[in-house]
């Protein structure tokens, strides 16, 4: 196991040399890769959603070779219950996030950084904590639930405001859930992840998510 100990300066370049690695090897996926990969990883998630039902989730509109394909926000809002609302991430200028309501492709408007963000009102930094289910975006995450973003914190002061309780699952191709990474006092966990090969997993000390439970309820 990699030593991650010896201070903030060599954590943060190993957190920087990692994000280099993930970011190129996500960049040698074929087209076909990307495909397969987004369908197994889309069709996981969409039966969890499915099956908790929640009243008001979080998801994102992933860019470039991040899983889940351009087709995540629709699909996630099929799957919601009658009623369910959607949340999709607004960045700030100070790069923290505030939330919008989803109401369909054509609410989506061209953003900074290549995203696409909601055009609604805006619902303020802490809708996030009122979430049932909160899908995010990683580089990789490690077997603590431990998540390496893009470097900005965006997500991890996201995280900050997501009750304990909520389940939250970072999304991911096959190879990105590793055994350690570098992390800092600032870094939060994800309590679950979703690969293609590997379908939804929950980490550290995460209860299981059964197949039979609704929003908010876990077994052991």
């Amino acid at each position: 196991m990699t030593d991650f100990s010896d201070g903030a300066e060599s954590t943060h370049e190993a957190k920087r040399n990692t994000r280099v690695a993930l970011l190129a090897a996500r960049r040698a996926l074929t087209a076909d890769q990307r495909a397969g990969a987004a369908a197994s990883v889309l069709a996981e998630l969409v039966d969890l959603v499915r099956r908790l039902r929640p009243r008001r989730m979080t998801g994102y509109v992933p860019v470039g070779s991040e899983p889940g394909g351009p087709e995540l926000p629709e699909a996630l809002r099929g799957a919601l219950p009658a009623g369910g609302e959607l949340l999709l991430p607004v960045l700030r200028d100070d790069l923290d996030l505030d939330w919008a309501a989803y109401a369909g492709p054509d609410s989506l408007v061209p953003a900074g950084r290549g995203m696409r963000e909601p055009v609604g009102p805006r619902l303020g930094r802490t809708a996030v904590g009122g979430a049932e289910l909160v899908v995010v975006p990683a580089l990789a995450v490690d077997r603590r639930g431990l998540r390496l973003g893009r470097g900005g914190g965006s997500y991890d002061r996201a995280l900050a405001r997501v009750p304990a309780s909520t389940l939250t699952v970072a999304l991911l191709h096959d190879g990105e859930l590793v055994d350690v990474l570098p992390a800092q006092p600032h870094d939060r966990p994800v309590r679950a992840v979703i690969t293609p090969s590997g379908g939804l997993r929950t980490l550290g000390d995460a209860p299981g998510v059964d197949r039979h439970t609704s929003a908010g309820r876990t077994r052991v």
